[in-house]
C-alpha cells in the first residue's frame, strides 16, 4: 500500500491573486485561512482572537515581504522575527501557522530551546553546529544552514555535557549572529522573557547580537493564556 501524500497548506496558491508581477493577499482572507488551518490543527475550539489582528497584520506583512508596507510597521525584511508574550498568549501556535505564508527558501522549522538543550546533554558540542551550520539540503550546489524558529527561548536550562557546562542557546545564537552577518540567514525566535531577562540569562553581547538580528513584535504584557 502506497504512503498517503501530505498535502502542505499553501495560501498562495488558496487565497492570493497575482498582479503586476506578485502575489496580493487581502487581510480578512489571511486571517480566515489561518484560522481554518488553525481549527484543522489544533481542533474545533481554536480561534483567532481580535485583540491580536494588528500583531498578526505585521506577521503576515513580514512573510510576504510587502517592501511597501514593512517600512510603515518598523519590518526589517532581512531581519528575523522576535516574538514575545506572556506564556500561553499565543506564540508558538501563530508561528507554526504563519510560516506557510513564508516564501519558499525562507520556511522555516519550528524547534523547542528545550529540546535542544537535552540535545546538547546527549549529544554534545556537535548539537550547536546542528543549528548553526549544517547545510538544510545537501543535493544544491551551494547548501545553505536550515533557517529555525527556536521557541520558548529562556525555559531551557545550563546544560553540562561530560562534566563541561555551557549555555547552550546563548552559542548557538551567537553562531546564528555570524550566518545574518556573513550570508543574510535569518533566525526567529518566541519568549516570554524581557529584554532585562535575556540578558541576565544569556549576557550582554547575546543581546546586543540580538538587536540587529530580530524585529520585535510584541504580545500585549496582559495577554490571557488562551489555553484555559
Amino acid at each position: 500500500m502506497s504512503k498517503p501524500i501530505k498535502i502542505i497548506p499553501n495560501p498562495y496558491k488558496e487565497i492570493a491573486s497575482f498582479e503586476n508581477g506578485k502575489h496580493q493577499f487581502g487581510f480578512k482572507a489571511c486571517r480566515k485561512w489561518l484560522e481554518d488551518l488553525g481549527k484543522k490543527t489544533y481542533g474545533a475550539q481554536f480561534r483567532l482572537y481580535p485583540e491580536d489582528s494588528e500583531l498578526l497584520y505585521r506577521l503576515i506583512v513580514y512573510a510576504i515581504e510587502d517592501k511597501d508596507v514593512a517600512p510603515k510597521w518598523n519590518l526589517d525584511l532581512k531581519k528575523g522575527i522576535l516574538l514575545t508574550g506572556p506564556i500561553g498568549c499565543g506564540k508558538t501556535t501563530l508561528m507554526s501557522l504563519v510560516k506557510y505564508f513564508f516564501q519558499h527558501g525562507k520556511q522555516f522549522r519550528v524547534v523547542s530551546a528545550r529540546d535542544i538543550s537535552f540535545e546538547f546533554e546527549k549529544e554534545g558540542y556537535k548539537v550547536i553546529n546542528r543549528y548553526s551550520k549544517n547545510p538544510a539540503n545537501l543535493s544544491y550546489s551551494n547548501p545553505v544552514p536550515n533557517i529555525y524558529c527556536f521557541d520558548d527561548l529562556g525555559v531551557e536550562q545550563v546544560q553540562k555535557h561530560f562534566g563541561n557546562e555551557c549555555n547552550v542557546m546563548g552559542e548557538i545564537l551567537l553562531s546564528r549572529y555570524d550566518l545574518f552577518v556573513s550570508k543574510g540567514i535569518p533566525t526567529h525566535l518566541t519568549t516570554n522573557l524581557s529584554a532585562s531577562e535575556i540578558e541576565e540569562k544569556y549576557g550582554n553581547r547575546v543581546r546586543s547580537r540580538m538587536r540587529e538580528m530580530f524585529n520585535l513584535i510584541a504580545f500585549d504584557k496582559n495577554a490571557g493564556d488562551k489555553r484555559i
